[in-house]
């Protein structure tokens, strides 16, 4: 399978990446410095936003149009077009050292998001459910790096991995009440040496998951059991989503860190990957809030 280096780049922590149908744009942050991307693969055309705060843990799309920012601790609606930046709603107000990292929403619009310790010293993160009304509802605590926030086509399964812990979990998902429940093991890695990091569903409720320093993305089916190995060509692919007019392209965003300076300007860690599975994505939900 060819892999295509698409937008050759030097990310430190390349995440989140969603595509657009509204604006045909593949959309992407570097978490870290942090800044904003996008890229048309249209026109090949790719622009670079510099953001406030330390950090953008992800990014969402939003029902009335443009973005949704997760900077630092607080949620932003942003308009791409003017840069404008509005606030929508902040967390954890007695966890200053905590930042949002991975996050998606469900089809009836809510924002599912994780926090984290930034320097990851301690378990103080947790999980929330942002609704429409913008009110913030934590799920569980006790996380040290959320990730993989996914959800299969039938809204039956809520997906969730804490990195460090080299596990996907899988909940039972009421997608009219908002609810998880039943949680439990989808996937153990401990034995494999890979870390589970960000993920995206399949139309055929197959789950992609991009391994932190295992150099590879790994496609599982409905029960656990893996579908096929795609080898990459940097060591932290860090997530991935479809994206295309006819969501048959999937893209992949890595990181650069901790490489040394020398290393990441020889190598294509921290760039946009893309390759075609064979299988078609889904559309990205947008939050209505």
């Amino acid at each position: 399978m060819t892999i295509e280096c698409t937008v050759m780049a030097h990310d430190e922590l390349g995440e989140s990446p969603i595509w657009c149908a509204r604006t045909r744009r593949l959309w992407r942050v570097d978490v870290t410095k942090p800044n904003l991307h996008s890229f048309d693969p249209t026109t090949g055309a790719h622009r670079v936003t510099a953001l406030p705060g330390r950090f953008c843990g992800c990014i969402a799309l939003r029902a009335v149009g443009g973005l949704v920012l997760a900077i630092d601790r607080s949620l932003h609606a942003f308009e791409p077009e003017s840069g404008a930046l509005a606030l929508l709603a902040a967390a954890e107000p007695d966890q200053p050292d905590n930042r949002f990292n991975d996050g998606r929403c469900d089809r009836r619009g809510r924002l599912w998001i994780g926090t984290m310790d930034a320097d990851i010293r301690q378990p103080s993160g947790g999980f929330y459910r942002v609704g429409p009304d913008r009110a913030i509802t934590r799920q569980f605590g006790d996380v040290l790096v959320p990730n993989s926030t996914a959800f299969s086509p039938d809204d039956r399964t809520l997906y969730f991995a804490d990195t460090p812990r080299h596990q996907i979990l899988a909940f039972d998902f009421d997608i009219e009440a908002g609810t998880i429940a039943n949680r439990r093991v989808f996937v153990d890695l401990r034995h494999r040496g890979g870390l589970p990091d960000g993920s995206c569903v399949d139309a055929d409720g197959f789950l992609w998951n991009a391994e932190f320093a295992g150099a590879r993305l790994v496609r599982y089916a409905p029960d656990g059991r893996v579908e096929r190995t795609i080898e990459m060509p940097v060591a932290h692919p860090t997530c991935c989503c479809f994206g295309g007019e006819d969501l048959d392209t999937l893209f992949v965003t890595s990181a650069s860190f901790p490489l040394s300076e020398e290393e990441r300007q020889s190598s294509p860690a921290g760039s946009l990957f893309s390759l075609h599975p064979g299988v078609c994505g889904l559309p990205e939900a947008a939050f209505a809030g």
